[in-house]
């Protein structure tokens, strides 16, 4: 669980976001942080439901306005419901993890947690991306056009080969996640002005419409802002089926 009053009192000041609704909240590290812009890529085809079910959906990043618009292009979030923030002063008064902080600037510590140390569950995430996952979904359709430096450009079919279809199939995942550090990378100062905030992580916040909590999540490691990353929304399928 995290504090609410710092989280209420900020969406206190966000146009539609008070109270009276139910309201998904992400809080995001960097907005050029792979789980931002993966988490956003899962989101983004929910959100019609969402709205439907009159679900208002807030997300908050470090970064600047060039972030943000970057971001909301790339992954299709819609940028009126995107909010960045220059340093992690909203994590923080949310007590978030902060991420493995070692001498000599943000990057030893990151590269660790790139290799599991301090972040529980990191490499299993990887691994799951190259090995498959029998219970996640499918991501490239056969038709769809697959790009992804330095692969060579090939129909989404070809995954058949490595095991089939209806699922998640061995490299599928790896693929997406290597297509979107070629965006990330390419633009990285655009992603990220200030590099002191990489190792920062998130959480999730499902909050009714009296301000109760449906559903919290907080980020211990890198690739693991979901409790499920096999289906990183399922938190929401109750709320989902209710409409």
């Amino acid at each position: 669980m995290i504090p609410l009053d710092p989280l209420l009192q900020r969406l206190a000041a966000v146009a539609g976001m008070e109270s009276g609704c139910k309201r998904l909240v992400v809080v995001q590290g960097q907005l050029g942080d792979f789980d931002s812009i993966e988490y956003a890529q899962a989101l983004v085809p929910r959100l019609p439901q969402l709205a439907a079910l009159g679900v208002k959906v807030q997300l908050f990043g470090i970064g600047n306005a060039a972030s943000a618009e970057r971001f909301a292009a790339f992954t299709g979030f819609p940028l009126q419901q995107l909010i960045a923030d220059p340093s992690p002063l909203l994590h923080q008064a949310l007590g978030l993890e902060a991420g493995l902080k070692l001498p000599g600037g943000p990057w030893p510590g990151f590269l660790l947690m790139c290799a599991g140390v301090g972040s529980p569950g990191t490499l299993r995430e990887v691994l799951r991306g190259y090995t498959g996952d029998s219970s996640a979904a499918q991501i490239f359709d056969d038709e769809e056009w697959v790009e992804a430096f330095p692969l060579p450009r090939f129909r989404g079919a070809l995954f058949r080969r490595a095991g089939g279809a209806g699922f998640q199939r061995p490299f599928e995942l790896a693929t997406k996640r290597l297509r979107n550090m070629n965006e990330v990378l390419r633009n990285w100062r655009t992603y990220v002005p200030c590099d002191d905030y990489i190792t920062q992580r998130g959480a999730t916040v499902l909050l009714d419409a009296d301000d109760s909590v449906i559903y919290c999540h907080r980020d211990q490691s890198l690739l693991g802002y979901s409790a499920t990353m096999e289906r990183p929304l399922a938190f929401l399928d109750e709320v989902l089926a209710q409409g």
